[in-house]
């Protein structure tokens, strides 16, 4: 199972991994000083538009940041998707991320069903949530 969590994100939403149940999520750790980070920005906020009417939940976590510079990168790639600061480094250690970027991808019942490690490339994000979405509707 993914490990559970809340975040805060930076408009002071909560979103808890729990209460995503039944939910296809995708868990992105990123920073604005980054470099790989900005190359994959663009296509998770134009996949996250394409799905988020389909049961998928995208959740970026920044890691090791700061809030100005943070923000910043989310407005320079309008990304609306939730995002919030990563306290004291707790979900990136519960997750045991090795750097920034990494993707998480989590089915609808709570299981972790694959890590990305590095920036993602069309079409490979598509590829992992069509195969969750379809799971259970056999």
């Amino acid at each position: 199972m993914a490990p559970d969590f809340t975040l805060t994100t930076f408009d002071n939403r909560q979103v808890s991994l729990k209460e995503l149940r039944g939910k296809v999520v995708v868990l992105n750790f990123w920073a604005s000083w980054c470099l790989p980070c900005r190359s994959e920005a663009a296509y998770l906020e134009q996949t996250w538009r394409k799905y988020k009417d389909r049961g998928v939940v995208f959740i970026g976590v920044d890691y090791v940041d700061t809030e100005p510079n943070a923000l910043a990168y989310l407005k320079e790639f309008d990304i609306t998707y939730f995002n919030g600061p990563d306290l004291g480094t707790r979900i990136s250690q519960a997750y045991g991320i090795k750097g920034v970027p990494e993707t998480f991808y989590i089915a609808k019942n709570g299981e972790l069903r694959g890590i990305k490690i590095g920036p993602l490339e069309a079409p490979e994000l598509d590829e992992k949530i069509e195969e969750l979405l379809a799971e259970g509707e056999k």
